[in-house]
């Protein structure tokens, strides 16, 4: 047995367990996993869908080029179908889409066409503005628009709705998805609430698009619309795939919590997908409150991880963004490797001569000088003594208290390392720092240079 073409190989994706992430939640969550699909996601679907009913319809005629705006994976899958199909491609996409995502394009033969994120969609320089421009400049070219083009949404009606029914045995109660163009939410969402109409289907949407208040206040309020960084999710105007009256609920996610949970899926449940994904679990564990231990909730990952190599799964692109969080060591964790042992200390009394012996013996460069009460009161350190030493060879008799200098500074035990550093200065050789049970111990330099190492 064996496909006549990749085609033949879209839909019927798994539906895996999700366990780890979403441990808080009381529910049975599911996730629907469309990196299957040979372009390696969910659009593969409504591409072949939006292509097969062109032909039918006669207005995608033979030698065709296809122009289409698109954040890539649409892109990809029509790029795909077009190969076997004899079509050439042309897609227009935002500045903010992965470098990966266009590479993809360009390797499956497209041209691709980068434009501006940040103006409005009538603006002539937007990717939907010139996709329209060049549907009408290209000769024999046809424009699939996927945004209302309603062969998005029965691709998924026919085929989504019916595998997610079918592998819960009819048991979902829940259906979560991120919201772009709706065709996903719209036509799965149809075909299970025909099945159940209590099943309840939740969109998440991102902070700078406009679906959450215009479902729940019938206004479209441009003063919503701002640029985002979330992949494949959010719109700054209602595409007819999206059918409000499907949707029961929508949930917006912050930039930050949809790339941090996208990182998550790959590291707590060996899962590798897109940014969609992260903002669709991120969304879930918000709205974790709603559900009980009777539900059954499937999650939508839209595609792979490799489109977002560069972006939520690169640190430094995570760092510069302030998305990456990352935990300083504490002067608790500076002093681990030498915590069990006693703090090396001299009395002001003792001799010069002995505490040069202490140096000696334990390899040190700087000591703490105790009182008659075991109370810190002083400090010495090696260069200093060299100075005053070499000036002064008798100073060896006098006692710790002529020589010594001022204290060493206390922090806390949870201070950050870089909070330490900059007490550890030219004048000042070390910290001193009090643990849980009243122990004194002592950061230096050193300490500094192997916690960073």
């Amino acid at each position: 047995m064996y496909c006549k073409n990749i085609l033949e190989t879209i839909g019927n994706t798994p539906l895996v367990k999700l366990n780890k992430i979403v441990q808080e939640v009381p529910a049975l969550v599911l996730a629907k996993v469309e990196t299957f699909n040979p372009g390696n996601s969910i659009k593969d679907r409504m591409a072949l869908k939006m292509i097969e009913d062109a032909e039918k319809a006669g207005i995608l005629k033979p030698g065709a080029t296809i122009i289409e705006g698109t954040s890539g994976n649409t892109g990809m899958g029509l790029a795909m179908v077009a190969i076997l199909k004899g079509y050439k491609c042309i897609f227009t996409t935002t500045d903010k889409q992965s470098k990966e995502k266009m590479d993809a394009l360009r390797a499956m033969g497209a041209e691709v066409i980068v434009c501006p994120t940040n103006v409005e969609p009538e603006d002539p320089r937007s990717y939907y503005s010139v996709s329209s421009r060049l549907e009408k400049e290209v000769p024999n070219s046809w424009k699939p628009n996927q945004y209302d083009n309603l062969s998005n949404s029965a691709a998924h009606y026919e085929s989504t709705g019916p595998e997610i029914w079918k592998q819960t045995e009819g048991k979902i109660t829940h259906l979560v998805v991120g919201v772009g163009t709706g065709g996903t939410i719209t036509g799965t969402g149809r075909y299970l609430k025909e099945k159940n109409p209590n099943i309840k289907i939740w969109g998440i949407d991102t902070y700078g698009s406009v679906f959450k208040k215009y479902k729940e206040t019938g206004i479209f309020d441009k003063d919503e619309i701002y640029p985002y960084i979330t992949e494949g999710i959010g719109e700054d105007f209602l595409p007819k795939n999206v059918d409000f009256s499907i949707i029961d609920h929508f949930e917006k996610v912050t930039d930050k919590d949809a790339a941090i949970y996208t990182r998550k899926i790959a590291r707590e449940e060996g899962i590798f997908v897109g940014n969609s994904a992260g903002a669709a679990v991120a969304g879930l564990l918000q709205l974790k409150d709603k559900l009980t231990k009777d539900d059954v909730v499937v999650v939508i990952f839209h595609d792979h991880g490799l489109r977002y190599v560069g972006k939520m799964f690169n640190d430094d692109w995570m760092r510069e963004r302030g998305f990456l969080e990352i935990k300083q060591p504490t002067a608790m964790d500076i002093i681990a490797p030498h915590k069990g042992l006693p703090l090396v200390t001299v009395p002001e009394s003792a001799m010069i001569s002995e505490a040069v012996k202490k140096l000696k013996k334990y390899n040190i460069s700087q000591i703490p000088v105790i009182d008659a009460e075991n109370h810190i009161v002083g400090s010495l350190n090696d260069s200093h003594l060299f100075t005053q030493l070499l000036e002064n060879p008798n100073m060896k008799s006098e006692p710790v208290k002529a020589l010594m200098q001022k204290s060493f500074p206390f922090v806390d035990a949870g201070a950050s390392l870089e909070e330490v550093s900059k007490l550890i200065t030219k004048e000042n050789a070390a910290v001193l720092v009090k643990d849980s049970i009243g122990e004194l111990h002592i950061i230096t330099k050193q300490d500094i240079i192997e916690t960073i190492g």
